[in-house]
């Protein structure tokens, strides 16, 4: 007799999870960069810009909550 295993978690589940864990990475992208060559050199607009102190932020928490959900969802 062949035995089918049942996977615990189902195929939309691990979509969600791979989704949230690319939506995280993106995150992390986005938010990454702003610095300078020069040590002397401060750049204000770029370090705080709205893309690395709100968007950024926004898609990483955003993201852990699809892996969330992707893990507690029911099949």
């Amino acid at each position: 007799m062949e035995e089918k295993t049942k996977m615990v978690l189902g195929r939309k589940n691990y979509m969600f999870i791979i989704i949230g864990c690319l939506v995280v990475l993106l995150g992390f992208v986005l938010m990454s960069g702003g610095g300078s060559e020069d040590p002397n050199v401060f750049n204000e607009d770029e370090l705080f810009s709205f893309r690395r102190i709100t968007l950024a932020p926004f898609l990483v928490m955003s993201g852990y909550g699809l892996v969330l959900f992707g893990i507690m969802k029911k099949q």
